[in-house]
């Protein structure tokens, strides 16, 4: 069968998105054909077509996306027909159809839309390992969280209002602040208007916050420091704003006896077992109303080089997704 797929060539920005048609062979053993119904978009789609996420060219881009399953190779449990999502790491989402292997696929519950799979899967799983494996956020804290109206910002709140911590987000706009307030932030900064660090001490009687997801990187990196409790714990998860280099950890001494850790969706849904235990935890906290998924925009599947260009304007809220 044919299929269109995204490839880019060299690094660079947006145009250097490429269209080819291409055609699928039979699935090899371990093998899916999956016809995608909807295709997330997430900032490291973005890191993938700059290089900074380094990869061999030409390459592929995507890599969550929700469809249904087309034809299986040998060996495989799914049947054709069956609906799936997937987060990668093998990348090649932006496509009509493509081989992907089984072992990369998660089963999505029926009464989950093939659209929320793709809005929720990358970044609701992302969610989930930071707040409940990688921060071990406990109710009660003062959690910080940077983006707070973004496609992983808006999930982070909810979760972490869901188990009780006390949350502040960061935004840029006023719409971005009524989206966050509304997801359960407890207190807005407009970084734009108001020093970040300064207003974290004034709302947590001067000690900062014991836990901080910045998922910015570069731009908001001092302000994370200056923002973390005594004995608190920085979460660099993103590079949205460029990778933060050049950490002393000296620094860290001086601030408070700070810890910081630069963690991976992959280290932490390294086997089968985590990857479908991590799933099963969102469509459970979607099923019982505690998060709720904003997709914020949408575009046909060739339009993909506009929705980079908009989320890395930052003009996008929620997720964005590709409409094959």
């Amino acid at each position: 069968m044919k299929a269109l797929q995204a490839i880019i060539r060299r690094f660079g920005g947006p145009e250097v998105i490429e269209w080819l048609e291409v055609d699928l062979p039979p699935p090899e053993p371990g093998e899916v054909v999956m016809a995608n119904e909807a295709v997330g978009i997430n900032f490291i789609d973005t890191y993938h077509r700059t290089g900074l996420y380094p990869a061999s060219l030409p390459t592929a881009l995507g890599m969550e996306a929700a469809g249904r399953v087309l034809a299986v190779g040998p060996g495989v449990a799914l049947r054709p027909g069956d609906r799936v999502a997937t987060f990668g790491p093998e990348r090649g989402a932006y496509s009509t159809a493509r081989i992907v292997p089984a072992a990369s696929l998660l089963r999505v519950p029926e009464d989950v839309p093939s659209e929320l799979a793709a809005a929720a899967l990358l970044k609701g799983c992302t969610a989930e390992f930071l707040v409940e494996r990688c921060a071990g956020v406990r109710p009660g804290m003062d959690v910080l969280v940077h983006a707070a109206a973004g496609g992983v910002g808006l999930i982070l709140v909810q979760w972490l209002k869901a188990i009780g911590a006390r949350v502040i987000g960061t935004v840029s706009t006023e719409a971005k602040a009524a989206l966050a307030t509304q997801a359960g932030a407890d207190e807005i900064i407009r970084y734009d208007h108001q020093p970040v660090a300064e207003r974290v001490r004034a709302l947590t009687g001067g000690k900062g916050c014991e836990i901080v997801f910045d998922g910015v990187g570069a731009d908001t990196w001092d302000a994370s420091l200056d923002s973390a409790a005594r004995r608190g714990l920085i979460v660099s998860y993103g590079n949205a704003s460029g990778p933060v280099t050049g950490v002393a950890l000296g620094v860290l001494a001086q601030k408070g006896s700070l810890r910081v850790t630069r963690p991976t969706l992959f280290d932490y849904y390294a086997t089968s077992d985590e990857r479908r235990e991590g799933a099963e935890r969102l469509w459970e906290m979607i099923r019982n109303g505690k998060v709720s998924v904003t997709i914020g925009s949408r575009y046909a599947l060739d339009q993909a080089a506009e929705a980079h260009r908009a989320l890395e304007a930052r003009e996008t809220t929620g997720s964005v997704l590709l409409i094959p």
